[in-house]
């Protein structure tokens, strides 16, 4: 297995495919798949993964935002398996695997995923750092619905947090070791205290309204 990504597809992707998430919201932007590529990039090298397939799982997950956010994950599929580019570096076996890889990613998936790198690519997705997932949540909460006021985006952003990441979420993490295990339950804690929560939402609503 390659421990570096071949330097001719990092070309190609970093040229063909990662400027299509400029044109995206702050929780999906180029920041995101990038944080997404390292992570999956991390797990692959320790897991014994193929290097090069994370990586083009990882730059390709999102790309199916284009369209309905609804089914963005089995449209980012459609989009890499029909990508005949990839066919220089990965057999039909190997693009099919990437192509449930991608579609396995959406964290609110009932099913494991159907092979390591559909776990490494939903792992790599769920940065679980409390002060990130409280902030995308908000950025896109003001994205999406700019006409809310802030009392509205708070609701939204609280009933969020208690379908998603609370005991009773529907997120699932595949890697029980990954660093997002010990992130998920800290969360949950401050999920299980109102005013605790509440008071992240002001401050980090505060920051993103100023930028904005």
């Amino acid at each position: 297995m390659e421990k570096n990504v071949s330097l001719d597809l990092m070309e190609f992707v970093e040229t063909q495919i990662l400027p299509r998430y400029v044109a995206f919201d702050k929780g999906h932007n180029l920041s995101h798949v990038n944080s997404v590529i390292n992570s999956s990039l991390l797990l692959a090298r320790k897991l014994g993964a193929d290097i090069n397939m994370s990586y083009v799982v990882a730059a390709y997950h999102d790309l199916g935002l284009e369209g309905p956010r609804a089914i963005h994950h089995l449209t980012s599929g459609k989009i890499l398996n029909a990508d005949v580019r990839l066919r220089r570096w990965f057999s039909p076996e190997q693009i099919r695997l990437m192509k449930e890889a991608v579609e396995d990613h959406r964290a609110s998936a009932s099913h494991v995923p159907r092979s390591i790198y559909g776990k490494i690519v939903a792992e790599a997705d769920r940065d679980l750092t409390p002060d990130t997932v409280f902030r995308r949540t908000i950025q896109f909460g003001l994205s999406h619905y700019p006409d809310k006021n802030k009392e509205e985006h708070w609701q939204r952003f609280e009933e969020h947090m208690e379908n998603k990441y609370s005991t009773n979420g529907y997120i699932r993490l595949w890697l029980p070791d990954s660093p997002n295990a010990d992130n998920l339950k800290i969360i949950r804690e401050i999920i299980a205290d109102k005013d605790v929560l509440r008071h992240y939402f002001l401050q980090l609503y505060a920051e993103e309204v100023l930028v904005e």
